[in-house]
């Protein structure tokens, strides 16, 4: 995905002239490209999150549709209060693209994870939350909302998808229906649900957009009221949104995705999937709960 976040700002540089790029001293190199060509409008800001946050209002309140590209940690969270005074407050349009969460970058332990930045950025009003599972999705939703007027916030993985679905910024994806519980799931996560739901009878939803969140296909899709959720950030993080959308109906949730505590260990992040239980055959299991319920 990073190589083609680099592709995608590249293109949108050559044709959008208020496109301007802040990096926080990470993916120098990819762009250096951009560099060369387009040497006013990307610069690398260095270690100094909460500024740069700052430098990109000013720029977007002159006009320019800033790009604010870092790892998640320090994106979101050491930057937090700047994104949502000088954008959220502000009603100002403007890109945050990460990487590195939930726990890409375990190998540098766990001052580089960042399971809660989309409960962080849910917290802002006006925030779009946009996580691609697939290198083409991020083209496809980033080529559309890039100018869209608010906040947006890229969740970019280290691991992606084998393929890539027909995504739409706003919208679910059907993968699959059937008569057993439905089954929500975001970006990068994909695979291992299909892998885990082989040969059940789940209806399947696939989310690339978190906020504005997509109601509508799942109420139309919501079955029975049995919903497992599985997210590639804390667990729980979609259940204000999918409580929400079924307000009314009577609802089994279940929700699985990185624990809410401190992650200490050291490795990749294959590693961590298993310690976190988020393998296909955990994801298996929870749904089997759910079809007693």
């Amino acid at each position: 995905m990073r190589k083609q976040f680099v592709t995608t700002t590249e293109r949108l540089l050559d044709e959008d002239e208020r496109v301007v790029v802040l990096l926080g001293d990470i993916g120098v190199f990819a762009f250096r490209n951009a560099f060369k060509k387009h040497p006013q409008r990307i610069i690398n800001i260095g270690i100094l999150e909460q500024a740069t946050v700052s430098v990109a209002a000013g720029l977007a309140k002159e006009g320019f549709i800033p790009l604010f590209h870092s790892i998640a940690p320090f994106v979101v969270e050491r930057a937090f209060e700047q994104i949502k005074v000088d954008f959220g407050y502000q009603s100002l349009g403007g890109n945050f693209v990460s990487v590195g969460g939930s726990y890409d970058y375990a190998a540098l332990g766990c001052s580089h994870h960042c399971p809660g930045d989309v409960s962080l950025m849910q917290a802002i009003p006006g925030v779009e939350i946009i996580v691609p599972g697939h290198p083409a999705e991020l083209d496809a939703l980033m080529s559309k909302t890039y100018a869209s007027g608010h906040p947006t916030y890229y969740r970019l993985s280290e691991r992606s998808n084998r393929s890539a679905q027909d995504v739409t910024f706003g919208s679910a994806k059907v993968i699959h229906t059937g008569k057993g519980p439905t089954v929500v799931t975001v970006g990068p996560f994909l695979d291992r649900v299909t892998e885990a739901l082989a040969g059940t009878d789940a209806t399947i939803l696939y989310y690339t957009t978190i906020t504005p969140f997509d109601a509508a296909t799942l109420q139309q899709h919501a079955g029975d009221g049995r919903i497992l959720c599985v997210e590639p950030f804390y667990e729980g993080t979609l259940a204000a949104s999918v409580t929400q959308a079924l307000r009314g109906k009577r609802i089994a949730l279940s929700s699985m995705g990185v624990p809410r505590e401190f992650l200490t260990a050291y490795g990749p992040a294959a590693y961590h999937d298993q310690a976190c239980g988020l393998l296909p055959a955990d994801i298996r299991a929870r749904y089997d709960e759910l079809l007693h319920v």
